[in-house]
């Protein structure tokens, strides 16, 4: 039997909803990908074919709603309204509520569970490209889509760790550096923070960061044995890897020992595929961001040297804006132009990541809907 109403034309359709239930659809469109005007047409099939009694909403607070619904869509559920009692705003709303219902920003969790864990080390040596909000970024999209994620704050500067609303590690405190070092046997676990339960639940823990990461390169350089020195980080991190099924690494701006631990750290193990893991790059469009990508590369090289197999998933451009001129257009084409790896995301530069940072929160869950949180989804979709 043909449907009622047309799917290409489409007619404007003005109700009321609750303010809340609005903010949840947009939030939530944001997270999937998926047009408001798409959801809300899903949502109101699956009302029309509904036959089970749904909840009321409140709708006596309820405020100007407009979307596009194929034609003939709203006139099918007035008409079910009518039948049943309802005012066409309340099937609206239930028609929104049942959307939401279906489309969980989760993913169940037999679907988000790797066979081992992924890791994503987040390098460039130049500082202030955006390298602690990409590693932000990147793992707040994959805790909000259902995976177990630990942030590590690898930068002695601990900018990730005061961003997200934590304070530092006391100097003189037990930190990643001690662990590494050998110089403790205390619970990793202790040096982890939940970050923003309410936006991910538990799926979100940080490793907080430590100003003595200063100390690690010289400490590192007095190790004998190359390898021992090399795995420095693996052997801290790898006891808990099977409690997460990503681990994101913010690394400082560095050339030194710790940085290549770091690098080790994500490289490609046995029995995995090429792409499982490795270093997103954070540039910008201009030509210093260029020449640390040469520094890095000498890096990466000088392990590759060792047996090591270190896979680039591709550049994020970051903090773009395109009024900046000739030098910031020529650089991101580029930037394009490269293949091997490639541009992942370009993320433009907007006050909302300056706005949470500022706030110490989420960027994710403090502008859900904002451009830049559109590109960590993106990004993440590309590489995850």
């Amino acid at each position: 039997m043909a449907a009622p109403y047309s799917p290409d034309d489409r007619e404007k359709v003005v109700t009321k909803v609750p303010g809340e239930l609005r903010q949840t659809l947009k939030v939530r469109c944001a997270q999937l990908s998926t047009d408001m005007q798409d959801a809300v047409t899903e949502g109101v099939q699956a009302w029309l074919a509904n036959s089970t009694d749904l909840p009321v909403i409140d709708t006596s607070r309820g405020t100007p709603f407009a979307t596009w619904l194929p034609s003939g869509l709203y006139g099918a559920l007035k008409d079910q309204c009518t039948a049943s009692g309802l005012a066409y705003n309340q099937g609206v709303a239930q028609s929104v509520q049942l959307w939401l219902d279906n489309n969980p920003v989760g993913r169940p969790r037999a679907e988000s569970l790797t066979t081992t864990t992924r890791r994503f080390v987040v390098a460039n040596q130049k500082g202030g490209v955006g390298k602690t909000t990409v590693a932000a970024g990147v793992a707040q999209a994959l805790a909000e889509r259902g995976d177990r994620v630990l942030l590590v704050d690898f930068d002695p500067q601990c900018h990730l760790t005061q961003q997200l609303g934590f304070p530092e590690l006391p100097y003189k405190a037990v930190s990643l550096t001690h662990h590494m070092l050998g110089e403790t046997s205390d619970d990793l676990h202790d040096l982890m923070v939940v970050v923003d339960e309410e936006a991910f639940g538990s799926r979100l823990q940080l490793l907080r960061g430590c100003t003595d990461a200063f100390l690690l390169d010289a400490k590192i350089a007095t190790t004998r044995h190359l390898r021992v020195r090399e795995s420095a980080l693996e052997r801290v991190l790898e006891p808990v890897e099977s409690e997460f099924d990503y681990i994101v690494i913010d690394c400082p701006p560095s050339l030194g020992y710790a940085m290549d631990t770091a690098l080790y750290y994500g490289r490609t193990r046995d029995g995995e595929e090429e792409t499982h893991s490795g270093l997103i790059v954070p540039v910008q469009a201009e030509d210093s961001s260029a020449n640390a990508w040469v520094l890095l590369q000498e890096q990466v090289e000088s392990l590759k040297e060792l047996g090591a197999v270190i896979t680039y998933l591709g550049f994020v451009v970051n903090l773009y804006d395109a009024r900046k001129g000739y030098v910031v257009t020529s650089s991101l084409e580029q930037w394009n132009e490269m293949v091997d790896p490639g541009v992942l995301v370009v993320v433009a530069e907007h006050k909302e990541q300056r706005e949470a940072v500022r706030m110490k929160q989420c960027l994710l869950s403090y502008a859900p809907t904002s451009d830049q949180a559109k590109s960590m989804r993106d990004l993440v979709r590309s590489i995850a």
